[in-house]
């Protein structure tokens, strides 16, 4: 398994909210008879001696109080998975229980709790000395004193868990960091795909199951290209939906008896697909998730718009990081020359991010100004296909508005700011 694939499963992993509260547990039960070193120091002279009877009032505190409250924290936690799911998108609960703050405090609970219960029972079972149960009972108040911090952290973090800004602020970061990492690699590290090069062109190789791409191991399919002495063509990038048909890639210019030296289902394997998108390495489904919230909230049963127009400044915010210019020591240096890989099109990113908004927000007065004015706010940023597609995307949206809308001054009013930013850019 390469790097790239270890940092990918490694990602996954940190998604899947049992994965701290093992560690912590498993750490928790160490620690226990990590004390029972302390009666093995010689050091029982010298600790301040700490009766039995007080450790184990402490740690029957512990092991009753820390159960409730990881109940309660569970409760809580599905609480505002529910809340996600419902008031904003789907597609946002990954983010949502990915969050560290909720997970640590998950963590924390359940591993005192362990800690509590191993130590109390090794306690009342005289495994320690003097020694031993001074080691105890200063972890017990450490382990107290990380509780509190926690559970005061998490209560001002659960508040806000789950509700639409936050939700909105989360998907936001992931889609910016999947923006910025695309930015300073639009092709992955690899080289770029001529659009004049024909798409029938060398041998396709196909999924073997039907899904979205999460993820590509370039380094895989750049090791397996130099075994072949070919060049590899990359037809669905992260974020694609593939079937049986459709080649994932396309082999160019192999030796002779290609398939005997490796067979295709080594390059497909450099494929991760699953049956849901991912946001790490597919920034346009952070696009699509925002415009997903927006679009809930215009319908008719939440009736949200200003949640729309919320979404549509962050989709602004987002558009202008992707066109910012970089530096050529910022860009990503080739690595990977045996694999050509296709850039993103700002137009198919204008279509996921406000297509949906466009149509379903083109009776709302509020909604369908603001998004003039984002479109003439992305025009004004000079980028060549940005202003062609923020053009497009104004007339389609003000072609909308003045089909939906039934009071002529509300699509005056549209009109003149569509009008304005289209004589501005």
């Amino acid at each position: 398994m390469t790097l790239d694939s270890l940092h990918f499963v490694f990602s996954r992993i940190k998604e899947r909210l049992w994965v701290k509260p093992l560690v912590l547990c498993v750490l928790s039960i160490g620690g226990t008879f990590i004390a029972r070193l302390a009666d093995d120091t010689g050091l029982s002279s010298v600790l301040p001696r700490v009766t039995l009877k007080s450790v184990e009032s402490l740690l029957s505190i512990m092991a009753s109080s820390m159960l409730v409250i990881a109940t309660f924290a569970v409760g809580s936690m599905v609480a505002a998975y529910t809340s996600a799911s419902t008031r904003a998108t789907p597609r946002s609960i990954p983010l949502v229980i990915a969050d560290d703050v909720t997970q640590n405090a998950l963590s924390a609970f359940i591993g005192a709790f362990i800690f509590s219960i191993v130590s109390l029972i090794t306690i009342q079972n005289h495994l320690f000395d003097s020694a031993g149960r001074f080691a105890i009972f200063a972890l017990t108040l450490l382990v107290f004193a990380i509780v509190i911090i926690t559970f005061v952290r998490w209560v001002d973090r659960i508040a806000r868990l789950g509700r639409v800004v936050n939700t909105i602020q989360q998907v936001e970061k992931a889609a910016h960091g999947a923006l910025d990492r695309r930015r300073h690699a639009p092709t992955l590290g690899a080289l770029t795909v001529s659009l004049n090069q024909p798409e029938n062109k060398g041998i396709p190789v196909c999924a073997s199951t039907v899904g979205y791409v999460q993820h590509i191991d370039l380094e895989k399919l750049q090791t397996c290209a130099k075994e072949l002495n070919c060049h590899v063509k990359v037809m669905a990038l992260p974020g694609t939906f593939v079937t049986a048909h459709r080649p994932l890639l396309r082999i160019e210019e192999p030796t002779g008896q290609w398939e005997t030296l490796i067979k295709p289902e080594v390059f497909s394997s450099a494929f991760k697909i699953s049956s849901n998108r991912s946001f790490e390495d597919d920034p346009r489904f952070g696009l699509l998730a925002l415009s997903e919230i927006a679009d809930k909230a215009l319908s008719p049963g939440i009736n949200d718009p200003g949640t729309a127009i919320n979404v549509i400044g962050t989709l602004v915010r987002l558009f202008t990081l992707w066109q910012s210019p970089l530096e050529q020591d910022q860009m990503l240096p080739i690595t990977y020359d045996r694999v050509s890989v296709p850039e993103l099109t700002t137009q198919d990113m204008f279509d996921d991010a406000f297509t949906a908004i466009a149509r379903d927000g083109a009776g709302i007065v509020e909604v369908s100004i603001r998004l003039q004015k984002a479109f003439f706010a992305l025009a004004e940023t000079g980028n060549q296909s940005l202003v062609a597609a923020a053009k497009k995307h104004s007339r389609m949206a003000l072609a909308r508005s003045e089909y939906a809308m039934s009071l002529q001054d509300d699509i005056d009013a549209v009109r003149k700011t569509a009008e304005f930013s289209a004589t501005r850019s």
